[in-house]
């Protein structure tokens, strides 16, 4: 009668213990991102942000996403990819607002002063996805530009996922790229800041609710018997999150000296 009445206790513990791991695993991988959001706002300056950390988890999930249909997981972590997909819309949308608007008041300035000096100023072109220039990837000059990007992407891959969808290799090599990509989420991050040698601009607390979240995301994945490739991917993911926090402690304690009588304006020094 005792073990019935502790059973009884320990089966609602251990269903609301599951529920709340998957709510973890559902909307856990987009809080990192709502302090540099807001910081992004505050400040109207998205240049410590990389948008390729937005390029690479859009297609990590995308390519998720494509996944489940070859090899069905756990519907958790499909809804996850929906969500962090919208989420990085979001970000992506915010920052060319940013970029574009500082661009622009940039290019008021250069007017006014060429005003005074009788001087002919040259009007930036606009940056469109349609123009197919790879020296622009990813660098364009309306939010609109991003959305047909990733539905091409989409509409692409999802056409050679339904024509390939019975071969168990390609499934499984969809399956290892999706998290391979994803496992490479930190290093626009890393590169850009290893570029500026600093870390200003970037949100600490982003770094560090990535790590957690990576960890927390990795023990899941053994827990739950989920595929392997998920394992790998969050084991890259928590290595990378390390290096991000290293350097962001290298560059606190050895500080790079400004150069002298440089300028820089704002919305160029982003990847």
């Amino acid at each position: 009668m005792e073990a019935e009445g502790l059973d009884w206790l320990l089966v609602p513990l251990h269903q609301l213990v599951s529920w709340g791991a998957a709510a973890a695993m559902v909307f856990g991988g987009v809080v990192p991102y709502v302090p540099q959001y807001r910081d992004i706002r505050r400040t109207q300056n998205a240049d410590g942000f990389s948008t390729y950390v937005c390029l690479v988890l859009l297609v990590a999930n995308i390519l998720r996403i494509l996944f489940w249909f070859g090899r069905r997981f756990e519907s958790p972590l499909l809804w996850q990819s929906a969500i962090m997909i919208l989420t990085m819309l979001l970000m992506l949308k915010l920052c060319t607002e940013v970029r574009v608007a500082n661009e622009l008041n940039a290019r008021r300035r250069s007017f006014a002063a060429a005003d005074s000096k009788d001087e002919e100023v040259k009007v930036a072109p606009r940056r469109s996805f349609l123009d197919f220039d790879p020296h622009h990837f990813w660098q364009w000059s309306s939010f609109s530009d991003y959305v047909q990007c990733v539905l091409a992407f989409t509409g692409v891959a999802g056409y050679v996922t339904y024509l390939s969808i019975d071969s168990a290799l390609f499934v499984e090599t969809l399956g290892f790229l999706a998290v391979l990509t994803e496992a490479m989420l930190g290093v626009p991050q890393l590169y850009r800041n290893h570029r500026h040698q600093s870390t200003e601009g970037m949100s600490i607390k982003m770094v560090l609710m990535w790590t957690s979240g990576d960890a927390f995301k990795t023990a899941y994945f053994l827990l739950k018997g989920a595929p392997l490739q998920f394992s790998v991917c969050g084991l890259l993911q928590v290595l990378v999150d390390l290096a991000i926090l290293g350097q962001a402690y290298a560059f606190a304690c050895h500080p790079q000296k400004p150069a002298p009588h440089a300028v820089h304006p704002a919305g160029t020094k982003a990847l």
